[in-house]
């Protein structure tokens, strides 16, 4: 056996998120210190950026294919996504066609919200990551990408995990069933902390949620009456939240020698 692990993450943006991204990679690198690390990435438009800008941009079929070249046997492949959603499915059906055309044993871990018990640690994450300044009674807000796809429900899910455990923190998504039309009406500290529920800190987070513009998640509360304070960091410099994908990762890495994928509500 010839083994390897490797990371699929939307892709690379702004320093901050390659900082992010690199931490990442240190994490499972220490917890899988004799099997080579590379990374993937699922933006056909952030691989372009990236090869414009001459930095490594491969594809997870063109990272899988690099593998198979040098003769390594068995992969583990961890997403960086939050839902298992259409962008999970992409990395699904890439890791499907790599295993189908070569010999390589390929075993897929969990997106991060992929399980009832995925959601509630989550959300004790999350809980357990909200600004040391920030006072009991004011109230915090996640926002996360959501997604046109069943899976979005997870949003729900996790955000009625959170209230469970504090309820002055909400979570909502740009795309979904929670909105922040739907969060804004049930603010009611003076400030208000805003933080991305997204891996790392890229256009969304910059624009969508802390821009300038008043269609902005920031501007939007501030327009209701509060002074919102952005938080620009990733949910994957978080580190209990990574544990949560490095754990998937490990289940991934145990299950090498089982030759069928996981079941399709695990991918």
């Amino acid at each position: 056996m010839k083994c390897a692990i490797l990371l699929a993450a939307y892709g690379v943006s702004t320093l901050q998120s390659d900082s992010a991204l690199k931490r990442f990679d240190a994490l499972v690198r220490a917890r899988f210190p004799h099997m080579p690390v590379r990374w993937a990435f699922t933006s056909c438009m952030v691989r372009q950026r990236m090869a414009e800008a001459r930095k490594k941009s491969d594809s997870v079929q063109k990272a899988l294919e690099k593998y198979r070249f040098e003769k390594f046997t068995h992969i583990a492949v961890q997403p960086l996504q939050t839902l298992p959603g259409r962008e999970n499915s992409d990395v699904g059906l890439a890791v499907q066609e790599a295993a189908r055309d070569n010999a390589m044993v390929i075993c897929t871990g969990r997106p991060l919200l992929a399980t009832t018990a995925d959601v509630h640690a989550a959300a004790l994450a999350l809980v357990q990551h909200v600004p040391a300044q920030r006072k009991a009674h004011e109230d915090v807000v996640f926002m996360g990408h959501g997604a046109q796809h069943a899976a979005v429900s997870r949003y729900e899910d996790l955000a009625q995990q959170v209230r469970a455990l504090d309820s002055h923190v909400h979570v909502g998504a740009m795309n979904g069933i929670t909105t922040l039309d739907a969060i804004l009406p049930t603010l009611s500290s003076k400030r208000v902390w805003l933080m991305p529920l997204l891996s790392v800190v890229g256009r969304h987070a910059l624009n969508d949620m802390a821009g300038e513009a008043p269609s902005s998640w920031k501007q939007r509360i501030a327009a209701a009456g509060h002074e919102c304070i952005p938080v620009l960091k990733g949910i994957a410099e978080y580190q209990a939240v990574a544990e949560i994908w490095i754990e998937h990762l490990a289940q991934a890495v145990a299950t090498l020698h089982v030759t069928q994928p996981y079941p399709d509500e695990m991918k």
